[in-house]
């Protein structure tokens, strides 16, 4: 070992201190950054990763539309399900309606779908927790747990429906009356953007519903394991003239996308200045250790030392104090990322504000995801920050003349 190593560690934990103050400070300091930068990034990671694991679940990673109705969907269906990159493809019709139960009003929004062939491309059947799927007839529903939390309903009870067809009937001056339909079932995906307020109607229903005859508004589309939804985009827009296009879940949802991206980077910005901050701790005690160890300093480089080795001595000092606190953030972040749903919730009952956050990020639980690139870039910027800040007691250090450190008092 080299001897400017063992001064190092010997600086680090003196003889007969077992928890020496100073190196404790500049540990914590250090590894508080470090744990604070792994649970944010890791948080914000998760709400990405999460909304894109439930966009491409809940809508399919592509859609085909040409922003009207079309009729000819099943041809289409054909066409894309003999292409290789398709997994499967279902039609879909969505729009409002005004949902009544014991003269309560809500405005959830509907979507019609061929059950056989949705569940072919959207796990449908993972997320009913009530009623039966197969329940599901022209004269029922499916409902949100939103909506049934909303409105307090209840498997197999009845709802009137009413939809725009009825203002556009009433202006010819015909009477459309509202629909009564049965609820056969209540489901749940964990996003709550969708839970919050959706119903879901067989194809025919929300035919009707809207006056739609034989036609739908998209196709949705699941791409095999594997496939890109970009390239596979492009490639299937050459099986479609305009003003059809095919469009990934991505672009759809970009606004989402970008904005937790731009938070993360941000989050990381500033949250990287209290690594910053922690290591003025490192310079500030490794000065007072110069400052102390001015004759001990001398009298290593009347023996010889170079100034690059008594810089040494005080750099892998700032290095080990930066990997130890950095090891140590990891830790701490990791184990209170595994305890974030027994803290979020003590947090919530302590100072409320549940239903204001889950209206704001969509999501029921907190979401986390590990990225290692992340993780990377955090470990190397904390070590390289802690290393940094024992640079100017280290240059301090090597300038010393012997003698006038020897003569010291």
């Amino acid at each position: 070992m080299p001897w400017y190593l063992y001064i190092a560690i010997r600086h680090l934990f003196p003889k007969g201190k077992r928890w020496p103050f100073f190196t404790i400070m500049s540990v914590t300091g250090v590894a508080l950054g470090t744990m604070l930068l792994v649970i944010v990034i890791s948080v914000f990671n998760g709400f990405g990763h999460e909304l894109r694991r439930i966009i491409s679940e809940t809508s399919g990673d592509l859609k085909v539309l040409n922003g009207r109705i079309f009729e000819d969907y099943e041809e289409k269906i054909e066409l894309l399900s003999q292409q290789p990159q398709v997994e499967a493809a279902s039609p879909s019709a969505f729009g409002m309606v005004m949902l009544q139960s014991r003269d309560r009003p809500l405005f959830p929004a509907v979507q019609g779908i061929e059950l056989e062939q949705e569940r072919n491309v959207v796990p449908i059947d993972s997320y009913l927790y009530r009623g039966s799927m197969e329940d599901l007839d022209d004269d029922s529903i499916l409902i949100s747990s939103g909506v049934a939390g909303t409105l307090g309903l209840r498997v197999g009870e009845e709802v009137e429906i009413y939809t725009p067809l009825m203002l556009q009937k009433l202006k010819q001056d015909e009477i459309l009356l509202p629909r009564m339909m049965r609820i056969a079932g209540v489901f749940e995906t964990g996003f709550n953007k969708i839970d919050e307020n959706l119903i879901i109607t067989t194809l025919r229903t929300m035919q009707d519903l809207y006056g739609m005859g034989e036609g739908v508004h998209a196709i949705k589309v699941k791409l095999k394991d594997g496939a890109d939804p970009d390239q596979a985009a492009g490639e299937l827009q050459a099986l479609f003239e305009p003003p059809f296009r095919v469009s990934t879940w991505i672009e759809s949802n970009a606004d989402f996308l970008q904005i937790i991206e731009f938070e993360k980077r941000m989050m990381f910005f500033l949250l990287l200045f209290i690594v910053i901050v922690g290591s003025f701790s490192i310079a500030t005690s490794l000065l007072t250790s110069v400052v102390r160890k001015t004759r001990e300093i001398g009298l290593f480089a009347a023996m010889g030392a170079t100034s690059q080795q008594l810089a040494a001595c005080f750099c892998l000092q700032g290095f080990a104090v930066g990997v130890v606190g950095t090891a140590l953030g990891f830790v701490i972040g990791f184990i209170i990322l595994s305890l974030r749903d027994s803290i979020t919730n003590g947090l919530f009952w302590l100072i409320g504000g549940r239903e204001q956050t889950l209206e704001f990020y969509f999501f029921s639980r907190l979401p986390v995801h590990i990225e290692a690139s992340d993780m990377i870039v955090i470990a190397v910027f904390a070590v390289v920050i802690a290393t940094l800040a024992g640079l100017i007691p280290a240059i301090k250090a090597g300038r010393l003349k012997p003698v006038e450190a020897l003569r010291n008092e």
